[in-house]
């Protein structure tokens, strides 16, 4: 009667293939079975090792003891949850070590109930799939943004008011080199304006709202401009619930991923970006600091046929001035996760090699109509 709690449940595996038991062995990162009651049926090497623990010791004990969320203040319980959990940034107590900062990625085994898979990254994977928190530093670095663009504007002001009074004495002549300095002080400062996006950490005023109107503008304004020879495809999930949105700043990450997809397919010879929406159960976003976890099911792709982001700017795709691009200024993209956080969601890069496609993934929260 209490067979189905003493051993892993039956999973298939090819005749010529490597057993569940080898499989579990090779995996490069520490992994956990457990049971619907919370107990550990099976821990890989990785396991023993993180855990600091033999895997004798590990099997049989509750995950919860074994796997300690440091945070006493946390308002969630992972353990108790039958939906897929990414806890991203989580300090916990793992088995005999001391507390650390781990992602926590827990996932339900299908057909068999209350059985989950969970596997423990000891480094943290956040910044790597674009998920950053705000810390103390990176506030400083925004006030002090903001104190360097604005005296920087000040004198550019000054600068293009000579040139534009020198132009009006020429008489035609330097015109031309004039005309320079003018074009080139509105180029930085534009590039100045984009960079106090970043100076300031205020709430957006977010609202229930319908993506779609969102999207098709920010892909109308693409289809018009710097993707004008380039198929959009849009595929909608027509039954979508209402997302909790800022209405701006959905239209400005829609045409930023747009405009970055249509620059990656400047050398392709069929370029195509793909728009796609769905529904997600069971997604769940977990951060550490005890703001709990955070359901996030309304998704979002952006897709394209491209070559994909260099390997050497992955790790640091969503900072500022951050770019693969030779004319590019790295701000695109920094701007895009900073808004979509602002709107309480996430978004993370991902690339299909068999495909030969790169995708950017928004996750947003669920509104409800008024």
């Amino acid at each position: 009667m209490t067979s189905a709690l003493t051993s892993v449940p039956p999973l298939r595996v090819a005749q010529d293939g490597p057993s569940l038991a080898e499989q579990m062995t090779a995996l490069p990162v520490a992994t956990l079975i457990v049971r619907p009651d919370n107990s550990i049926a099976d821990a890989n090497v990785r396991a023993e090792t993180l855990l600091n623990m033999a895997r004798s010791a590990i099997i049989g004990s509750d995950v919860a003891r074994t796997i300690r969320i440091a945070e006493a203040g946390a308002r969630f319980d992972i353990w108790h949850s039958s939906k897929a959990v990414a806890a991203y940034d989580i300090k916990v107590h793992a088995g005999r070590t001391a507390e650390m900062e781990v992602d926590l990625l827990i996932s339900p085994i299908v057909d068999h109930d209350g059985w989950r898979v969970v596997s423990i990254h000891a480094q943290s994977q956040a910044r790597k799939i674009g998920h950053r928190g705000s810390a103390g530093g990176a506030r400083s670095a925004m006030g002090a943004a903001a104190i360097l663009a604005h005296e920087i504007k000040n004198p550019l002001s000054g600068i293009r008011g000579a040139a534009q009074l020198l132009e009006s004495g020429q008489d035609g002549r330097d015109a031309a080199l004039t005309q320079l300095i003018c074009n080139e002080v509105d180029r930085i400062a534009a590039l100045i304006d984009r960079m106090q996006d970043f100076t300031t950490d205020r709430t957006l005023e977010c609202r229930p709202g319908n993506i779609y109107p969102l999207i098709d503008r920010a892909a109308g304004i693409a289809a018009a401009g710097f993707a004008k020879n380039i198929k959009i495809i849009k595929h909608y999930d027509p039954s979508l619930p209402f997302s909790t949105i800022n209405d701006d700043a959905l239209v400005q990450v829609m045409i930023n991923l747009l405009k970055n997809a249509a620059e990656a397919l400047d050398h392709v010879a069929k370029p195509v970006i793909r728009v796609e929406t769905a529904f997600r159960h069971g997604v769940s976003i977990v951060t550490g600091s005890g703001r709990g976890s955070a359901v996030l099911p309304i998704e979002i792709l952006v897709i394209d046929n491209g070559p994909g982001v260099p390997e050497h700017i992955l790790d640091h795709l969503f900072n500022p001035f951050i770019t693969g691009k030779r004319d590019g200024q790295g701000l695109g993209l920094a701007l895009v996760d900073k808004l979509v956080r602002d709107m309480n969601g996430f978004v993370q890069y991902a690339r299909d090699t068999e495909a030969g496609e790169s995708s950017f993934r928004i996750l947003l929260p669920m509104g409800m109509a008024s």
